[in-house]
């Protein structure tokens, strides 16, 4: 057990990057409309050590895109949901909690523009502890620092390329997350979350973009 990690978390606890894995729906390559995402969040290994399911309505993910609401449950690999991201329709905040029910945090985005995006991660309280922040022109990516409230980066949030064809013909995204191998695993946590409110708003941008890789 340890201290101050929500049950179901400890693997985020030996590890100090992930990669946040799409997965194919069929329908949707076939150009059968938009479905309910689905991820596989994997360690340096390759191993899956979580796995998102997203649940939002057809009406949401058809017609307001990027702008839907929905929940995010994430389980470990006993099938236990141990991560529950909630996103309101319209809104630029991800609620997290863990285990389900327990709120743990947010994140939010700041007000930046389209192209030097802004988020702001808060904890239980509504404190701000961490800063993301990001710059994306037309040719290339660049990263999505992770800051401190105060001083230099210690993570970065980043695409990296899931192949040509993939890519041209579905919605899917890879993105690899970094951080220091002692952060808390509730910060951790809450930055998986960012990564999908990331994927969520800069959908469309990233079809035009190069991919930046970390790993």
């Amino acid at each position: 057990m340890i201290s101050g990690c929500p049950p179901g978390l400890e693997c985020l606890a030996v590890i100090d990057q992930l990669m946040v894995h799409q997965k194919v729906e069929i329908l949707e390559a076939m150009g059968g409309g938009e479905t309910n995402n689905r991820y596989a969040i994997l360690n340096a290994l390759g191993q899956t050590v979580l796995f998102a399911v997203e649940e939002s309505s057809w009406f949401g993910r058809n017609c307001c895109g990027e702008n839907r609401g929905f929940e995010v449950r994430v389980y470990d690999n006993f099938q236990r949901e141990v991560l529950h991201f909630s996103r309101e329709s319209c809104t630029d905040s991800i609620e997290v909690s863990a285990p389900p029910g327990n709120l743990i945090g947010s994140v939010e985005n700041n007000a930046g523009s389209w192209f030097t995006p802004k988020f702001r991660v808060k904890n239980e309280n509504n404190e701000k502890i961490l800063r993301i922040e990001g710059q994306i022109t037309f040719g290339k990516t660049k990263k999505f620092d992770v800051l401190p409230i105060e001083g230099e980066a210690i993570g970065i949030i980043a695409k990296k390329s899931s192949g040509f064809a993939r890519e041209l013909f579905t919605d899917a995204d890879n993105f690899a997350v970094a951080f220091p191998m002692d952060m808390d695993v509730r910060l951790k946590a809450l930055l998986i979350a960012a990564t999908l409110l990331i994927v969520h708003q800069f959908k469309k941008f990233y079809c035009f973009l190069i991919p930046f890789t970390i790993m």
